[in-house]
């Protein structure tokens, strides 16, 4: 069955505002209406909604409230938000158009490339107006040589700061920092602790030391092998001539 790709360009004005706001969507199939905004209408198959702010694709979009101000999504979800410059893929998202929140959850993996962030947990939730991420459950962020996890975790991109707590840990390269609460200064890569804290600190200089310890030369282990048995045979053959002489000597 051959399948039909529906595409939609819509014009949303806010009440509140004095501009209109464009939405394009595409799919396969499409349920609901679009004269009536108010209603819901569901995007199936190849999904695809674009603002002038945020691009989604998923298998599942659905669109709901006055002018369309609910995006959600399951399935595949890969999205762009252009303001922010971040990129995220999960398998379910709530979007409100209005207060510009993104909720993330299932598998999420949120990247800001400029900022050379990598951030992966089972929620996430983005204000897009205070760049701020509330990042929980199984997070491991990486920024730079930073391996960052805990149970919750508070990204500002803007202020380029990362707040964990609840089992925080932090490794840089073979340095490891714990505490309760930790916060990393991603510009000066400056790291603050907070409570309970333990860590183990490589000591480059004593492994550069250890480095530079001269080796044994194979060559003068050779030269004292053949000296000791030099020697040794030497020993050898005078006891054997005394031996001769005194049997001699008897007879």
């Amino acid at each position: 069955m051959k399948k039909t790709l529906i595409f939609f360009t819509i014009n949303i004005f806010f009440s509140t505002l004095i501009f209109a706001e464009k939405i394009t969507f595409s799919a396969n199939s499409m349920t609901g209406t679009i004269g009536d905004k108010s209603d819901s209408t569901s995007l199936i198959g190849e999904a695809y909604v674009l603002t002038e702010s945020m691009e989604i694709s998923a298998g599942r979009i659905t669109m709901s409230g006055k002018d369309f101000r609910y995006i959600e999504a399951e399935g595949s979800i890969k999205g762009k938000n252009m303001e922010s410059e971040l990129e995220f893929t999960c398998e379910k998202m709530h979007y409100d158009r209005e207060t510009k929140i993104a909720r993330l959850s299932e598998n999420v993996n949120l990247i800001d490339e400029k900022n050379d962030v990598n951030a992966k947990a089972q929620r996430i939730e983005y204000n897009q107006n205070t760049d701020i991420a509330m990042i929980q459950i199984d997070i491991e962020l990486q920024q730079k040589d930073n391996v960052c996890k805990g149970a919750y975790a508070i990204y500002r991109k803007k202020e380029k700061k990362l707040e964990l707590s609840g089992n925080a840990q932090i490794k840089q390269g073979e340095d490891t920092f714990r505490a309760q609460e930790i916060t990393l200064d991603m510009d000066s890569q400056e790291i603050t602790l907070d409570g309970r804290v333990k860590g183990s600190v490589v000591d480059e200089r004593k492994s550069s030391k250890e480095e530079e310890k001269p080796e044994v030369q194979p060559e003068n282990n050779d030269v004292t092998a053949k000296e000791t048995e030099s020697s040794e045979n030497t020993d050898i053959n005078t006891i054997q001539e005394q031996t001769n002489e005194k049997t001699e000597e008897k007879k």
